[in-house]
């Protein structure tokens, strides 16, 4: 076991595309392979991970935030078997990133690293201040993208920023709702050569010839039982777990943990 954990940002460039869906089944298939997980909703202001888990928390990240409760207090199991940390929502004052919020979140995460094996950082969507904050406190960054025009364009802004603001050379790719298999290979070659073709000449202008390549860890097909696992506000890894969309999840958690 790692004396810290590894940080996994999971962000994407827009909302809708299952982002907060993966983090929660991620972290189930994560547990069941043995390890201590914890899912921090990093979506300050529109947190929805305590809607997806059917949790009803009395404390949160705010509480912690303003000292209101401890770490240990707000922190709480969840079903499948990991722990999460809540972020209270339509709170106004985490819209931007201030002083107090950045290092509020470098103290949290510098708190709960040594206590578990692997750490999600469940994001807001596209490339606030904010979210770019959260996602440099991470030790890898998997963006969520589906095969849908908008975002695939807005995937590609995220990844190019990350690049050039975060020097990320090495960004994971789960591509969620594909409609036949080998689609998300597909859409990773796209991005890539998008990528090859004008980010990489801009990275090469500041003396840097490292390249950027994305890695596709899965892909997550249209399936029903996702649709009805989220809307009875359960676990799709605990409630259908022999269904494809569960079965893509485990793959790539076993992708993760072997690689």
């Amino acid at each position: 076991m790692s004396a810290r954990a590894r940080i996994l940002a999971v962000t994407s460039g827009k909302g809708g595309v299952g982002k907060t869906f993966l983090s929660a089944n991620l972290a189930a298939a994560l547990a069941a392979r043995g390890e201590r997980v914890l899912v921090l909703d990093a979506d300050l202001g529109l947190a929805n991970l305590d809607v997806v888990l059917n949790l009803h928390p009395k404390l949160t990240l705010h509480d912690v935030f303003t000292g209101k409760a401890t770490l240990d207090e707000a922190i709480l199991a969840a079903p499948g078997g990991f722990s999460v940390l809540l972020a209270g929502s339509g709170l106004v004052e985490y819209s931007r990133l201030t002083p107090q919020v950045r290092e509020q979140l470098i103290e949290i995460i510098d708190k709960i690293a040594p206590r578990f094996d692997r750490i999600l950082l469940d994001t807001g969507a596209g490339i606030s201040d904010v979210v770019l904050h959260a996602i440099s406190l991470a030790d890898d960054v998997l963006v969520v993208v589906t095969p849908e025009p908008t975002s695939m364009t807005d995937a590609y802004a995220t990844i190019k920023v990350l690049a050039v603001l975060q020097k990320r050379r090495k960004i994971r790719l789960v591509v969620n709702q594909v409609s036949a298999a080998g689609e998300g290979r597909t859409i990773r070659n796209q991005l890539q050569l998008v990528i090859d073709r004008f980010v990489a000449p801009q990275l090469k202008a500041e003396n840097d010839a490292e390249p950027l390549v994305l890695e596709l860890l899965g892909e997550i097909g249209s399936d029903p039982a996702v649709r009805e696992a989220v809307q009875k506000r359960n676990l799709l890894l605990t409630t259908l777990p022999g269904s494809p969309a569960a079965q893509a999840v485990n793959a790539i958690a076993l992708r993760m943990t072997t690689a």
